[in-house]
């Protein structure tokens, strides 16, 4: 699994494997903590990824709720609901994140 991992994560889980099973088990503890769907955690993860304008996880969290079968549809009103809180730039520019893995 962890050869499968991109850039900076795929490093610290083949150089630390202790951290990456931690996290990795941190997460799936998170994910059992209530009652949100599958599909609900990964639109929360990916609204989270928005949130803190960064474009590798937002990247991560699209491709990984395309792969879970969320439509490009639904994680773009994701960014678009981000206009509120977060602005129309973040917005826009986490629109153009999710697009760069649903168009790419």
């Amino acid at each position: 699994m962890t050869q499968d991992l991109p850039g900076g994560a795929g490093d610290i889980a083949r150089d630390y494997p202790d951290v990456w099973t931690a996290y990795t088990n941190l997460g799936e503890a998170t994910a059992k903590a209530g009652s949100l769907s599958a599909r609900e955690r990964r639109l929360v993860k990916l609204a989270l990824a928005i949130g803190t304008g960064s474009e590798g996880a937002v990247h991560s969290h699209a491709r990984r709720a395309e792969a879970d079968g969320v439509s490009a549809a639904d994680m773009e009103q994701v960014a678009l609901l981000a206009i509120g809180p977060l602005g129309f730039p973040r917005a826009v520019a986490a629109r153009s994140w999710i697009t760069d893995v649903t168009e790419g």
